[in-house]
């Protein structure tokens, strides 16, 4: 790109990156690793960072964001240095975004477009850019007094009151509208896929085994080193947007299902959380759930915080509990002895059974044994709710599932047959799994 007349002399692929930092804020994270997360996001997209900061912020202006000696001290780096780009590590408002852009004359991204337009990059596979459209569409749905201003600016106007201006938002609107619900449609016939897949799974009895963590925490890199499936592992957030499941044995000969999904990181978008279901419905649907740490990251004990508030939305919006979770703290091989020491202690002395934490590195491979361990336990010690439907008069059947596992509810219809919401361990429920109802085909796709 080149720059336009409102942004003489800018290289648009040079950025001023902003971190706002409230007095609150600041207690709660380290400020340093929260604004080197804020420029790594920036650099994943292939911004040059001319310059960064953390900016302390006493109370939010509607119009801009920041207060005006801000904004002009912000509107002269852009010009000093040539960046086109300005990044806030915050969410903004499309007014504000409008004003940044028109004091700063630079153009302005906040946190959630950032990871919008990296998440663009990474899609790879279909139902990657199914769900990345869906989010960035909504995302466009709540800022379109922007573009009407930038439309009319084109028109070389703003026009009467309920002239063309009103026309061409109403317009854009519908526009936006449709393409949410083709996605949305699309994307259900994906997650009825991923339904029938899982099933066929649990009659394999085989145990659904989840990788989660912060994004950059090694996931990738774990993935590989347990399957040799050459995922992509780079050092940079979101290096893996499209899931990824293998076969994996285990030391008692037991086999179970991994897989790898999205990075999760702080205030993660409610666009991309709402749109990603699809992928993310894997997490709550595991059997068991490894979250991997960076254990060697200043801020890992704040990161460890923002992934599990993740997998409580995500566990509370499908209505379910989180599953087990086994914490797997990587990248031991960047601590000096000492502090690896220290931490393998901790490590240790947490111990809860199955769910003790495992300190490995995915690069080195140092503590893999154990860790193979730590899934082959707790993967098939784990339990498994399912919804099963019983013939009427089946009581033999019942019985067994009863002496089986836990009934935790019992429904019947008219024409006598019994539902039944049970809790089994995973191979009991691979054994009942042909009394599961069968999920609903997918459409076949449009021509």
């Amino acid at each position: 790109m080149k720059p336009t007349a409102e942004m003489p002399n800018k290289d648009v692929n040079r950025a001023i990156v902003l971190r706002p930092l409230s007095a609150t804020e600041a207690d709660a994270r380290d400020p340093e690793a929260r604004l080197l997360e804020a420029v790594g996001l920036a650099q994943a997209l292939g911004l040059d960072v001319a310059y960064a900061d953390a900016a302390p912020l006493r109370q939010i202006s509607p119009r801009t964001y920041f207060g005006s000696g801000r904004v002009e001290r912000l509107k002269d780096q852009s010009e000093e240095l040539g960046a086109g780009v300005v990044v806030i590590d915050a969410p903004l408002s499309p007014v504000q975004q409008r004003n940044l852009e028109q004091d700063t004359q630079a153009k302005v991204m906040d946190r959630t477009g950032l990871i919008l337009e990296i998440f663009g990059v990474r899609a790879h596979t279909k139902e990657g850019r199914l769900q990345v459209e869906l989010a960035r569409q909504a995302y466009e749905r709540s800022r379109l007094v922007r573009t009407w201003t930038h439309l009319e600016r084109q028109r070389g106007g703003l026009g009467k009151t309920g002239g063309p201006g009103e026309t061409q938002i109403e317009l854009d609107r519908r526009q936006i509208a449709d393409r949410i619900v083709r996605l949305k449609r699309d994307l259900e016939d994906v997650r009825r896929t991923r339904s029938m897949q899982r099933r066929a799974r649990a009659r394999a009895g085989l145990p659904a085994v989840v990788l989660v963590g912060y994004t950059n925490a090694g996931k990738s890199t774990l993935f590989n080193r347990l399957t040799q499936a050459g995922v992509l592992a780079k050092d940079m957030p979101f290096a893996t947007l499209d899931p990824t499941a293998r076969l994996v044995k285990l030391p008692s000969g037991r086999s179970t299902i991994v897989s790898d999904t999205v990075g999760f990181i702080s205030d993660l978008p409610h666009e991309l959380v709402e749109a990603f279901r699809a992928t993310l419905e894997a997490v709550t649907e595991a059997d068991l759930l490894l979250h991997v740490r960076d254990i060697a990251h200043d801020d890992s004990e704040a990161q460890r915080a923002d992934v599990m508030a993740v997998l409580s939305r995500l566990s509370s919006d499908a209505n379910k509990k989180v599953p087990p979770v086994l914490e797997v703290w990587n990248k031991v091989d960047l601590l000096d002895a000492a502090t690896r020491e220290a931490r393998i202690r901790r490590a240790q002395a947490l111990e809860e059974g199955a769910l003790a934490p495992v300190a490995i590195s995915a690069v080195t491979g140092e503590g893999m044994d154990g860790l193979l361990a730590a899934i082959d336990r707790a993967a098939f010690s784990a339990t498994r709710i399912v919804t099963l439907t019983l013939a009427p008069g089946d009581g033999k059947t019942r019985a067994r599932i009863a002496a089986a596992g836990r009934i935790l509810e019992e429904t019947h219809d008219e024409q006598g047959a019994t539902t039944l919401r049970a809790e089994l361990l995973i191979e009991d429920a691979a054994r009942f799994a042909p009394y599961e109802p069968l999920p609903e085909e997918p459409r076949q796709a449009a021509e």
